[in-house]
């Protein structure tokens, strides 16, 4: 009896040995992020198809709120207490950090071959010559449209300016609708939603962008004052109020069937589609002229790397690599429509909206808004005061020529190339 005993303790005790280390083995990644939003796709979609092909390593999402996360993630970075890996905002404020030794090199990482140098260049050194996040998603600027308010005035989505006028001029004779819904209270709205959405067109791209990079152009040249000068126009036919209408009412119009037209990013897709009980549709930002190239903002928005100071830093790649995968795009596309893979691979949509956003990569230039590289590091920040400018020729308190006069102005105070 004594012998069988002693026989059972030891094979228990092997047992809980070998369950101990194998519970030892086991890593806990935690990801730091803005999107509160995606915490149940992480959880109920993405964590458990990577767990599942990578026992022995567990994600916890851990996201902060969008307006608190860059100064949340600085203490925590500061502190030694930042989770193994970093969501990455575009250019300059991952740059920081990647230059403060806090963002890992991943330029060799297996799994970044699969995408193109202008999707690596927002987690990119200035040089291009290091990537220090896996791009994850890009956003694409547009119109999104009440299907059933086209119809019911028998309207098609414009291709021109002129069409695009003519269209806003019918809806706003007809009255049932307001023809575009979009106030300037919040400032980047009118941005973000109107000048980085049309300016394209005008500065033709990434043309214009990496000429004012450069110094080749000025903010004050007709290609940069011209997209003002169109919102200007756009003052007309955003009723009444819109100048203490924030982000939040210009979604409720649209959304609740007021408004006919909404000027957008196809991030507002998954929040319209559960809000909006009428069929919508999409258009690109419309050129001046018939036969025009069209360009659209297909702005990189976000990515993901690895905490510098992570002591799990293996696993952590082993993650980054499978984000880099094609799995990830098909997962992370379909579960959030309207952030789009920046995978060399194409990714086949389900959403019919978000298929109409990125079917204009096939026919339209791609570039990004014309703030976020480089031109923004200094006093004044140009992005921040390009959501002032638009506003105020929206508003009809500045003039298009003023505007640019003051940010050009602003960038020449500190920018070199600018100085030329």
């Amino acid at each position: 009896m004594i012998r069988i005993s002693t026989t059972a303790m030891l094979t228990a005790t092997t047992m809980l040995g070998t369950a101990a280390i194998a519970a030892a083995q086991d890593v806990t990644l935690t990801i730091e992020s803005w999107r509160n939003d995606d915490l149940a796709i992480w959880q109920e979609q993405l964590i458990p198809a990577f767990e599942e092909a990578n026992p022995g390593i567990k994600l916890n999402f851990s996201p902060s709120a969008p307006t608190e996360y860059n100064a949340a993630l600085n203490a925590k970075l500061d502190a030694g207490s930042a989770g193994d890996l970093i969501t990455c905002r575009p250019f300059d404020a991952s740059l920081e950090l990647y230059n403060k030794g806090q963002l890992a090199d991943l330029t060799d990482l297996s799994g970044m071959e699969n995408f193109s140098d202008v999707a690596k260049a927002a987690w990119q050194t200035d040089d291009g010559s290091t990537t220090f996040c896996v791009p994850m998603a890009s956003v694409i600027h547009g119109f999104i449209y009440n299907k059933d308010a086209f119809e019911e005035l028998g309207l098609e989505p414009p291709e021109t300016e002129e069409e695009f006028f003519a269209l806003l001029d019918e809806i706003k004779e007809d009255g049932t609708y307001i023809p575009m819904a979009m106030g300037t209270k919040d400032l980047w709205e009118a941005a973000t939603m109107g000048y980085q959405n049309i300016g394209p067109n005008y500065w033709k791209g990434e043309e214009g962008r990496l000429a004012l990079i450069k110094g080749e152009q000025k903010l004050t040249d007709p290609q940069w004052v011209e997209p003002y000068e169109t919102l200007a126009r756009w003052r007309d036919y955003l009723g009444d109020g819109f100048e203490a209408q924030s982000y939040p009412d210009s979604q409720n119009l649209f959304t609740l069937g007021r408004a006919a037209i909404y000027p957008a990013g196809s991030w507002e897709i998954s929040v319209f589609n559960e809000q909006a009980d009428f069929e919508m549709g999409a258009f690109p930002p419309p050129v001046k002229a018939s036969g025009d190239t069209c360009y659209i903002s297909d702005h990189t928005d976000i990515g993901i790397g690895l905490n510098a100071a992570s002591p799990n830093a293996e696993a952590a790649k082993t993650f980054l690599s499978w984000v880099a995968s094609d799995e990830f795009a098909r997962i992370y596309a379909n579960a959030l429509p309207g952030f789009f893979s920046l995978s060399s691979t194409p990714v086949e949509m389900e959403d019919p909206l978000a298929r109409e956003f990125v079917s204009w990569r096939e026919e339209c230039e791609p570039t990004i808004r014309s703030t976020y590289q480089i031109l923004s590091r200094g006093t004044p920040n140009l992005e921040n005061e390009t959501w002032v400018a638009a506003a105020n020729v929206i508003n009809g308190t500045e003039t298009p020529e003023e505007a640019a006069q003051r940010l050009q102005e602003g960038l020449e105070s500190w920018y070199e190339p600018q100085q030329q």
